[in-house]
């Protein structure tokens, strides 16, 4: 199945960097891994059939998600977030129908001192695709999760977030997502299939 392959391939690929800038309400611990190997692991070519079972086997399904899955590549420390809470994440985004081709990243957001922008959103506003509001609602600050989101539980229409920046990568996301005659040939379960690596950075309570 395309959702196990992905996640299979998805799980030899090292966790993203993290830095971000001074004055969080809750910062994540460094990582080892460097951005070079992520980008390189995203190219890789998939695994071998045994090999891709048993990391696939490291996925579990989130409760109450709709479908999607997630490997834990760190456990978070902090507080986990409720409904209201604005949160900041570190995304890495892939395209499972494009052989895991990388969409957007927010490491490749910096700011005018070069360090990468994490992207902001409100829990329960309704304006990020679910499986991401899902996955981050079940993390603590400090996480860092690689989830497998399902048709279903992500892109539904062009304007849900997170939004490529770049027209290119945003025209081709979308275009193979919402193609309409690889939907009519049945294809709409294996098209929208996307892979994310979220990083909890902080979250600003509701009060």
């Amino acid at each position: 199945m395309v959702i196990t392959s992905a996640s299979a391939a998805a799980s030899a690929v090292p966790p993203p960097p993290a830095k971000t800038k001074s004055g969080t309400l809750a910062t994540a611990p460094s990582l080892t891994a460097t951005r070079r190997h992520l980008l390189l692991a995203s190219t890789a070519s998939a695994l071998p059939t045994a090999a891709a079972s048993a990391a696939a086997s490291r996925f579990t399904e989130i409760p109450s998600s709709g479908g999607v899955k997630a490997l834990e590549l760190r456990e978070g420390s902090g507080e986990v977030p409720v409904d209201g809470d604005q949160v900041a994440i570190h995304y890495y985004g892939r395209l499972a129908a494009k052989q895991g081709w990388r969409f957007d990243s927010t490491y490749d957001h910096k700011d005018a001192t070069g360090d990468p922008i994490p992207f902001v959103f409100t829990i329960g506003s309704r304006k990020v695709i679910p499986g991401i509001e899902a996955a981050v609602k079940s993390m603590r600050v400090g996480g860092l999760r690689r989830v497998v989101i399902p048709p279903s539980q992500g892109y539904q229409n062009t304007s849900q977030e997170p939004i490529p920046p770049n027209f290119f990568d945003r025209q081709r996301l979308f275009t193979t997502i919402f193609n309409p005659t690889r939907l009519a040939n049945g294809e709409g379960s294996t098209l929208g299939t996307v892979i994310f690596d979220i990083e909890l950075i902080s979250i600003r309570q509701h009060t």
